[in-house]
């Protein structure tokens, strides 16, 4: 059995080492299984995760505050409760308000399954 995570307790903890740090922003990664991956960030008002690329798959999800998620095809404003995935592509954060997200990727793809027709024996992926 895997370890148990109070996110209410890490929300907690993360926004007030956001509020000491330089950047206004603490994360830690609280669930690491094979490809998959869970992290609390805490971002003070203001604070911003400046752009970067997204993994193949990945969710934000609000547990604190309002966020805004930056993306080519336009900003999307989140709040508390609210959760979406990550859209491929260059993105960014900023927290509109103190905020907490947990942020769910997964860092690999499976390799594609190959199936094949007996009935013409060629394969496809």
């Amino acid at each position: 059995m895997g370890v148990m995570n109070d996110l209410t307790l890490l929300a907690e903890q993360h926004l007030t080492l956001a509020h000491g740090a330089d950047h206004g922003r603490s994360a830690h990664l609280f669930l690491h299984d094979g490809p998959l991956r869970q992290s609390v960030i805490a971002l003070v008002a203001g604070a911003e995760l400046e752009e970067h690329n997204a993994p193949p798959a990945a969710s934000l999800h609000v547990l604190r505050g309002r966020v805004r998620l930056h993306a080519s095809d336009g900003d999307t404003d989140l709040a508390a409760g609210q959760v979406m995935s990550v859209p491929q592509g260059r993105h960014a954060v900023t927290a509109l308000d103190d905020a907490v997200v947990v942020l769910t990727t997964v860092t690999a793809n499976q390799e594609p399954v190959v199936v094949y027709d007996t009935r013409r024996g060629t394969g496809t992926a």
